[in-house]
This record gives C-alpha cells, sequence and structure tokens, in this order.
C-alpha cells in the first residue's frame, strides 16, 4: 500500500531559485559572475539568468556545476525540481482562489468534524476537498456528480442537497475499498438470509454490525454504515463496485434496530430483484412511489414477518408483552 507522502508535507508560499544558492556560494568562494561564466563556459547573461530563475538548471549544467564547484549535480536538479514545484504549486493556488465559493457549497463543518478534511478556510479547503474526491481540478467534481446522479433515483419529497450527497456517496466509496469481499454469489446470499435475521434479535450494535459484515462479506456484498450529512435525508443506498461487489450503505438516521433490519433488508430486496446495474439511494421518510420501491419493501417486510404469520398473530387477538415476545422470537 502505498503511503500518504503528501500528509504533513510543507510546502512553502515563496520559491527560492537554486541561482539564490549560487549567487551566495560564488560570494563565499569571491568568485565574479563572469568569471565563473567562463569556467564553466556558459555566457554571463545565462548565469544571470539562472542566478534569477529566469533560466532553469538542466541536468548538463548541473554537471557542469559539479566540476568547477565539486557540489554533486543531484544538489542542484532537487534544488532546481524544487523550485520549478513551487513555482507550480503557487501559481494554481492562485487559480484556486476562485472556486473558494464552490468549495463553501459543500457541508465543510461537518466534514471537518468527521476528520474528512482538516481545514476549514480559504483555498486550503478546495485543496482538500479535491484530494478527498481525487480529482485535480473542480471540474472535474461536476464530470462525477453528472455520472453518479442518473444512477440514483431522485427524492420526490425532498430537495436533497448535491453537494452534500455527493460527499456521502464518496465517503462510502472510501469505505467500501477496505471491505474484502467473496465474488457476489446470488445463491450464497439467499442461503444466509435466514442467518443474517436471526441476527436482529441482538441489541448490540458491537456485536451484531461485525457479523452481519462478515457474512454479507461472503456473499460478495459490502456494508458500510455513514454518517447522514446535513440536508441530505438519506436512510441508505444500494450500489456496485463491479458485477463482483455489491455495496449497501446505510446511514442509521433513525438510531433504532426496527429501522435499520428494514433499510438493510429493503436494499437486498434491491440486489436481489434489480440486476446489477440497479443503483438507487433511499431518502428518510419518503414512500414507496414506484414499482421498484414497493417490491424492494414488499421483500423486505416478507422476510422480516411474513404476512401470514403476521395475520395469525393478530387473528390471536393477543397483545399482551409476553405474547409479542414469544412471536418474535418464534418468527426469528
Amino acid at each position: 500500500m502505498i503511503k500518504d507522502i503528501t500528509k504533513n508535507k510543507f510546502h512553502p508560499d515563496y520559491a527560492i531559485p537554486p541561482g539564490a544558492t549560487l549567487k551566495e556560494l560564488l560570494k563565499e568562494r569571491e568568485i565574479k559572475q563572469k568569471e565563473f561564466a567562463k569556467r564553466v563556459g556558459l555566457s554571463p547573461k545565462t548565469i544571470s539568468e539562472i542566478v534569477t530563475g529566469k533560466a532553469p538548471i538542466t541536468y548538463e549544467t548541473a554537471l557542469l556545476f559539479e566540476r568547477v564547484l565539486d557540489i554533486p549535480a543531484h544538489f542542484w536538479i532537487r534544488r532546481e525540481m524544487f523550485y520549478r514545484e513551487t513555482l507550480a504549486r503557487l501559481e494554481k493556488k492562485e487559480d484556486l482562489k476562485k472556486w473558494e465559493k464552490w468549495a463553501k457549497q459543500f457541508p465543510v463543518a461537518a466534514m471537518k468534524k468527521l476528520n474528512l478534511i482538516s481545514s476549514n478556510t480559504g483555498i486550503n479547503i478546495v485543496e482538500e476537498i479535491l484530494r478527498f474526491f481525487s480529482i485535480a481540478e473542480p471540474q472535474q467534481w461536476e464530470i462525477i456528480w453528472n455520472k453518479w446522479q442518473p444512477q440514483f433515483r431522485k427524492s420526490q419529497t425532498f430537495k436533497t442537497d448535491k453537494y452534500a450527497l455527493s460527499v456521502w456517496l464518496r465517503w462510502g466509496e472510501l469505505k467500501a475499498k477496505e471491505i474484502n469481499c467473496s465474488p457476489f454469489s446470488k445463491s450464497k446470499l439467499k442461503k444466509i438470509l435466514h442467518q443474517i435475521r436471526s441476527l436482529s434479535r441482538d441489541t448490540d450494535p458491537n456485536i451484531f454490525i461485525p457479523k452481519l459484515q462478515k457474512l454479507a462479506a461472503s456473499a460478495g456484498i459490502a456494508i458500510i454504515f455513514i454518517p447522514e450529512l446535513p440536508k441530505i435525508r438519506v436512510s441508505g443506498a444500494t450500489w456496485w463496485v463491479s458485477s463482483k461487489k455489491a455495496v449497501i450503505q446505510l446511514s442509521l438516521r433513525y438510531k433504532t434496530n426496527d429501522h435499520l433490519w428494514f433499510t438493510f433488508f429493503h436494499e437486498i430486496g434491491h440486489i436481489l430483484l434489480h440486476g446489477k446495474k440497479f443503483a438507487r439511494v433511499e431518502f428518510a421518510g419518503e414512500k414507496a412511489g414506484d414499482k421498484i420501491e414497493k417490491e424492494a419493501n414488499e421483500f423486505a417486510s416478507e422476510l422480516l414477518i411474513p404476512y401470514n404469520e403476521y395475520e395469525n398473530f393478530i387473528k390471536s387477538k393477543k397483545f399482551d408483552e409476553k405474547s409479542i415476545i414469544h412471536g418474535v422470537i418464534q418468527l426469528l
């Protein structure tokens, strides 16, 4: 795994040409620039431009400097590279200033609180958001969003903040990469459904969540829990990394077991019923408005509490706590 070599890296807001070092060195050795130019076989103008940073120190020039000054060529090459990199970085920073307003459309405060970014001011926000999405320029975010957007059903009830939603989905994408899964198997998933369903008896998420993730991963599904971000009102999402790996992304918006398990099995319904090209975001509080959503709801309902069992329970007219608990245990 490649280490993050950019983390804690110092990037100065000024650029010092390697020629400044050359100038100091010549002064220290009491060598005039014209004399030095003769020794290395370059024109005084070229040396002057190297000193001011107008002309670069090439590999060939560095070798000439090494012979005359007895300082390794790589010393001059590294300084030249760092200088040019710093110039380019400073120039790009100037370009990014015009994107500060764009960056503020993202849930910056929430992202910082969740350690997705470390800054909340100036062009540093722009830089960090670009790194978060792994894009070079803000324009690329629009390209990514335009590819994502058609994949997910738009909410008919709520106006969702697309910038916050894109962060939530991207965060899920990063987390999904961390989960190793077996290749997706529909038959394997069907076999473990009731085993997963039995986990709903456990009320401690520290116990049932790792078990749930392990079982799902064995069938090729990465289960990830990503906190809800402001203005998205999302409860879950289903999407595919590839034909061999599906993702169920849950927000735990309501923080209750009944909502968690119904949402989970609703997403499982999408995976089993609607194919590998299917992707959808579920918005909290939104009624099932199309056939696909109704099918997923019916799948989750039937799996958790089969309709016949529910009807029999109602007919029994025993609604005391003991009967309810006994009925649930029998189902699970």
